[in-house]
């Protein structure tokens, strides 16, 4: 018996996301629908853009009246996430690109992938996987009485994994790191990039939030896994410089296989 199975990789937001999209098969249209929203996105919140309402809105030649109700949304749920986090999340206070002081990229990303998988969902999907870059969303499983396998990459040996963790959708993992574009994780309130951390990944139900943490998680250092204890729902690994591994309660507890040695 053949199985359905549809696969599609799309460029995007300056990376690769890949559909992995099992039985059963959403109605047509629907993917092209996901990635006409992700690319709608892009055009809306780039960084990269001078035309972007986003980056328009940070040099001051717009006013949010003057945006949509997505870009206000993701500007609200920015503050909100600054206050969670108790500053270390900042969509507000660094110089960006084209001199805009916005850059909510580290919870867009995130949340475009949700509502993406929440479009496939909508028109029937129940099995599928949407990796954005390294950041992933899930549903359901890939196949009977399996669950998705996500590797989380060795911070100084790109063919091997960390760990591996095991998991039935709804879920999603994030990861900050400086694997492809070294220290660009800046500190809101010392001004510079952390050095304590080399990678955060944080699994829970929204990959918005997911990303957000997991950038303040970078950022906080070990005394993040104090904070994100405090967060229900979501649970984090964290790896240092010195390549030792830290985890939340519940991660190792639920969500933590196969884990290879990553001081070797």
């Amino acid at each position: 018996m053949t199985t359905a199975h549809l696969v599609h990789v799309e460029h995007v937001m300056g990376m690769a996301v890949s559909f992995d999209i099992r039985e059963p098969l959403p109605a047509a249209g629907a993917l092209d629908d996901a990635v006409r929203w992700l690319h709608d996105v892009d055009a809306r919140f780039s960084t990269y853009r001078r035309d972007s309402q986003i980056s328009r809105l940070g040099r001051g030649e717009i006013a949010l009246t003057d945006v949509d109700d997505d870009v206000r949304f993701v500007l609200r749920t920015c503050l909100d996430l600054n206050a969670i986090t108790e500053g270390a999340f900042d969509a507000f206070g660094l110089t960006e690109r084209h001199g805009s002081t916005l850059d909510p990229s580290g919870f867009v990303k995130g949340w475009a992938t949700e509502r993406a998988a929440d479009i496939l969902e909508g028109a029937g999907a129940r099995n599928f996987c949407v990796n954005a870059g390294g950041d992933i969303v899930l549903r359901g499983t890939p196949m009977a009485l399996r669950a998705w396998r996500v590797g989380i990459r060795h911070p100084s040996r790109p063919a091997r994994l960390a760990t591996t963790l095991e998991l039935r959708g709804p879920d999603s993992v994030a990861t900050s790191a400086t694997y492809e574009r070294g220290a660009h994780i800046i500190d809101p309130a010392a001004q510079r990039p952390t050095t304590q951390v080399a990678a955060a990944t944080v699994i829970g139900p929204d990959l918005g939030i997911a990303d957000a943490y997991a950038t303040a998680m970078f950022i906080m250092g070990l005394p993040g896994l104090d904070w994100i204890e405090a967060q229900p729902g979501y649970d984090a690994f964290l790896i240092t410089r010195s390549r030792r591994t830290h985890w939340s309660s519940d991660f190792d507890r639920s969500r933590r296989r196969n884990r290879d040695d990553v001081r070797t």
